[in-house]
């Protein structure tokens, strides 16, 4: 994939560039149409698409106390548009400068840029430049003035209800995956580096990898079935395909613990160095909730549990 850092970056492109543009965290079924729209006209024009997005969140700039929990953070969603086949992004950083740009000045500058710029897809809703001051009806109209096309994707909906990041947000925060799933059109999945610990799983004989979770909205505490995506680093990687386990999520009440949240993933009949790798782990379904044990043979005892119930959930992914 090639990753663009700015608009500038644009010019070295072959044209004509469709431009898919968007926030799109978590990279729902809706935002998957509108990447979809500019990937169609690519394929009947011979031109570029290229999915423009930006870093951080608009809204951690302009109403930082309004800004959501992301669902992903900006290597991950690189990661998800690469499984979506595309081969160019630019993440646009997004900062008080940029943010003074009006609707106007921000479609003249990626029209300045592009060689040329062929076509911009975007949500139907979706506003832009200062103050939102630019709506679908204003983008069209720079559109014909411009001469690249325009398409504002309609609503997608699942079960009568319109996909949203929000939505996603309330069903992961619920602990709802098969409600995720539907919105997202895949599993829930954090990803992070495997980082050391206190290594307490090899003592009790259940060697887990601590995830260092890039996500900011994330499920209940509990313990749950995953599965594993070994995506780069470590030692050996194991081959193509997601790796089951059971991992924990919360702040570990039976050993010592600041409180801070972390993932503790057990990879079933794994045994290896997986230290430094990155890892995708898809949440598939709650085994129990979190809870605190008299000591280390109990939670052991309950691990052997989790980790039976673990193959039995994921005996059918």
């Amino acid at each position: 994939m090639h990753h663009l850092t700015s608009i500038h970056d644009l010019a070295h492109l072959p044209g004509p560039l469709a431009l898919a543009i968007g926030v799109f965290d978590g990279v729902h079924l809706g935002h998957q149409e509108v990447i979809r729209a500019a990937m169609d006209y690519t394929e009947k024009h011979g031109s570029t698409a290229v999915v423009m997005t930006f870093d951080p969140h608009p809204l951690k700039v302009l109403r930082p106390e309004a800004a959501p929990r992301l669902l992903c953070s900006t290597p991950h969603k690189l990661r998800i548009l690469a499984d979506l086949g595309i081969t160019h992004t630019l993440v646009c950083p997004f900062d008080e400068d940029f943010a003074k740009l009006d609707a106007q000045q921000f479609i003249e500058a990626l029209c300045g840029a592009c060689k040329p710029l062929g076509f911009i897809s975007v949500g139907y809703t979706w506003s832009f430049g200062k103050g939102r001051g630019g709506n679908i009806h204003h983008l069209m109209e720079l559109g014909q003035l411009h001469g690249f096309g325009v398409y504002g994707v309609p609503e997608v909906k699942v079960e009568g209800t319109v996909v949203s990041s929000t939505l996603v947000r309330e069903a992961v925060r619920g602990g709802d995956f098969e409600r995720a799933r539907q919105l997202l059109g895949r599993d829930y999945t954090v990803m992070g580096e495997v980082v050391h610990g206190r290594h307490l799983g090899n003592q009790i004989g259940f060697p887990t990898a601590n995830v260092a979770m890039e996500n900011e909205e994330l499920p209940p505490n509990g313990v749950y079935a995953v599965t594993v995506r070994w995506l780069s680093g470590g030692g050996i990687c194991p081959p193509e395909g997601r790796l089951p386990g059971v991992a924990n999520l919360g702040v570990r009440p039976t050993v010592e613990s600041a409180g801070e949240r972390s993932l503790e993933v057990h990879l079933l009949d794994f045994t290896g160095d997986c230290y430094g790798a990155q890892f995708e782990v898809a949440f598939i379904e709650k085994l129990r909730d979190e809870q605190k044990f008299a000591g280390l043979e109990e939670l052991k005892a309950q691990i052997a549990r989790d980790v039976e119930a673990g193959r039995t959930v994921l005996a059918d992914v």
